[in-house]
């Protein structure tokens, strides 16, 4: 996710030189980036830090980041489940800490971007500036709503991702060649998803107006929706994401 961001802000035209990243195994960084193995021992505080791991190597990596985190340091981080309070824990200097969670469309400025933290001023202003190349930002109110937001937003393009192959392999066990189904599918989400977001109408309207009574979609349509089992699919699906984002919360406090 870390390197989507950064492939995000580099399309956008921001230095190279401006980047360090801190990868023990990343074979090789983009070209002007500064590439370390490890955070060196002594250095001035960073302007910004974004903590970019597995959540799960958060109580190991702590304690060699934290000297790069100073009363100026705007700290960003992406690690799921790991709260602002955890995280003012292992950083206390930190001028503010953000959570934000994107998802990897950041490398092509399209991903929904939640933010939450006690950032105002300078740090908020900051903070939204560089978003803005990834896509669009919303502070969340509570930071209870990460766990939701970790599995729409975050989880939510594998889901998508298996949806468009469903809806594939589906068309291959009609007879269409599979190749040729993966290109239609693709393409249909692709368009539909351009065309949901630009239009007036919410997306369930959208399907209502595209099902001609007594047409071929609302044929499949009844199959979707009876007995909101989609729906349930879908509320499933994310519950189980957002239970296991609050697991990670748990973990990471203790």
């Amino acid at each position: 996710m870390g390197g989507a961001m950064l492939a995000g802000w580099l399309a956008a035209g921001f230095d190279p030189a401006a980047f360090t990243v801190v990868d023990p195994l990343l074979a090789e960084a983009p070209t002007g980036v500064r590439l370390l193995r490890e955070a060196p021992a002594e250095a001035a505080p960073a302007d910004v830090v974004l903590l970019g791991f597995k959540p799960q190597q958060f109580a190991a990596s702590a304690p060699a980041i934290a000297p790069h985190v100073g009363e100026g340091t705007l700290l960003l981080s992406i690690l799921a489940g790991v709260d602002t309070a955890t995280l003012r824990a292992a950083f206390p200097q930190a001028a503010a800490i953000v959570r934000v969670m994107p998802n990897l469309a950041a490398a092509i400025g399209k991903s929904p971007i939640a933010l939450y933290g006690a950032a105002e001023g300078a740090p908020r202003e900051r903070t939204e500036a560089l978003m803005a190349p990834l896509g669009p930002a919303e502070w969340l109110a509570e930071e209870g709503a990460m766990d939701i937001v970790t599995a729409l937003a975050g989880s939510g393009p594998a889901f998508v991702y298996r949806f468009i192959d469903a809806l594939a392999e589906g068309a291959a066990a009609l007879g269409l060649p599979r190749v040729q189904a993966d290109r239609l599918a693709l393409a249909m989400v692709e368009g539909a998803a351009a065309l949901a977001a630009s239009a007036s109408a919410a997306p369930g309207e959208l399907a209502r107006r595209v099902a001609s009574p007594g047409g071929t979609t609302e044929a499949g349509l009844k199959v979707l929706d009876a007995d909101q089992r989609l729906a349930a699919l879908i509320a499933d699906t994310l519950r189980a994401a957002r239970d296991r984002s609050a697991e990670l919360t748990e973990a990471a406090r203790k």
